[in-house]
């Protein structure tokens, strides 16, 4: 059983090295560089590791793909600064299975219960949970349903559950009292404008992560 009195949080869509200093010194325990290039935060990997790969060695980075093939894959693992892969697509069991030596973030949109079932078949222990959109991949500002994430919390006790969907300062300190997720993710909630974090924001969304986890 996955038992922690402490929540993870990740900051995902990090486009730029400033960006990704104020999540850190804000608290975020690893940072999400999204490589999809249908994302509306993606980010040239490659040409990105220069900053990323300076960033401090205590926050996990992990690099978010979509329905990468196995060599786009491999090549993003062993770029300068990546710690993890986050596969946010259709992957299926067997192409996750060969990364299971590095350690992967599988990332399931919550339509429904049925779709959460196959869950622990993909050889990693941690699960992200995003909210149902048709036709997106995440970042889309859509509250999950917390009600079914905190029933497969339960059901699912030997899984990391990374929450995401939706949160902000404003709604993440009930959401983790609702669902106690081993960690949240957040994109767009911590945003002023499009593409760009906000260090209060930031700052407010870990405090109220911590106070949510006292809760």
């Amino acid at each position: 059983m996955i038992q922690s009195t402490r929540v993870r949080i990740k900051i995902c869509g990090i486009t730029n090295a400033e960006d990704a200093e104020a999540a850190i010194d804000a608290g975020a325990d690893a940072l999400g560089f999204n490589g999809f290039v249908g994302s509306k935060r993606y980010i040239d990997l490659p040409s990105a590791v220069d900053w990323i790969s300076q960033l401090s060695p205590f926050v996990s980075r992990i690099a978010v793909l979509v329905n990468p093939t196995l060599t786009e894959a491999q090549t993003v693992m062993g770029l300068p600064g990546i710690d993890m892969l986050q596969f946010h697509g259709d992957e299926s069991p067997e192409f996750c299975q060969q990364f299971c030596r590095y350690g992967f973030i599988r990332a399931f949109a919550a339509r429904d219960r049925a779709v959460l079932e196959h869950c622990g078949d993909f050889g990693t222990g941690t699960i992200l949970l995003d909210a149902y959109v048709p036709g997106a991949f995440g970042g889309t500002g859509r509250l999950i349903d917390l009600e079914m994430a905190g029933e497969f919390v339960k059901r699912r006790p030997q899984l990391r559950v990374i929450l995401s969907g939706g949160l902000t300062p404003a709604n993440v300190g009930a959401a983790v009292r609702a669902v106690r997720p081993y960690g949240v993710d957040v994109a767009s909630g911590v945003e002023s404008q499009f593409r760009k974090k906000e260090k209060s924001l930031m700052r407010e969304f870990v405090q109220a992560v911590r106070e949510g986890v006292q809760g």
